[in-house]
């Protein structure tokens, strides 16, 4: 296994909104943040409470997302034109309900650096009341590279499972333990018994309670307010 590629994996990134620091920057001048006056969009259901919410959205591409749980009233921002565009398959099937894992990715037409972009997931081990970031894939296109993951969580850990030869159909598959209160990249390490695992295989049988793998959107629904050309 690639050791430079198991280093970025375990790199961790502060993901309080899941997008780039250009993105951040694009909005830390003048110009507020665009309000648009469309109808919340659920485009990620767990189950029948919990889900993931596109709001403020000028497209399927450019929004804010949101996690709610209605039954333990959370409402969790988390990040503007990054988790709505990843492309590959989404499994939270951890049936004590406290580990969810959610991914993201950049707009298509978002270009990265001659050094590749530096993309994230977000990790709960409370049931969502608290996320934090982690690196998961470095690429020069991100939204047409995250078609090619797999995310999913269970009850002890979450799997990233990347599709690295369509001709071989060769998956290789990590497997990053939950601990509660342990947060990857911070200094520490795990507890005795647990460590990163590479290149195994994902325990057979794991869905998301509503059946949903992947994040959907109506292209159709677009605001009647869109910003004026400067």
């Amino acid at each position: 296994m690639n050791v430079a590629k198991f280093a970025l994996i375990l790199s961790v990134a502060a993901c309080t909104a899941c997008v780039s620091d250009a993105e951040r920057s694009r909005y830390s001048g003048p110009q507020p943040v665009p309000h648009y006056d469309v109808p919340a969009q659920v485009i990620y259901r767990i189950d029948d409470h919990r889900y993931i919410s596109l709001e403020n959205y000028s497209d399927c591409h450019h929004g804010d997302t949101y996690y709610n749980d209605t039954k333990e009233s959370i409402r969790k921002k988390l990040g503007r034109n990054g988790i709505e565009n990843f492309q590959g398959r989404l499994i939270n099937a951890d049936p004590t309900g406290k580990n969810i894992v959610i991914p993201s990715s950049q707009p298509p037409e978002r270009a990265c650096s001659d050094r590749g972009c530096s993309i994230s997931l977000i990790y709960s081990t409370d049931s969502g009341r608290t996320f934090h970031g982690m690196v998961y894939m470095k690429s020069f296109d991100p939204y047409r590279d995250s078609k090619d993951y797999t995310i999913a969580v269970d009850k002890d850990a979450f799997y990233v499972a990347e599709k690295i030869s369509e001709i071989a159909n060769r998956v290789i598959i990590n497997r990053y333990p939950l601990v509660t209160g342990f947060q990857y990249g911070q200094g520490e390490k795990l507890p005795d018994g647990k460590r990163v695992e590479f290149d195994v295989q994902m325990p057979t049988g794991l869905h998301s309670p509503s059946g949903q793998e992947r994040f959907t959107c109506d292209a159709s629904i677009r605001p009647s307010n869109p910003p004026k050309p400067q």
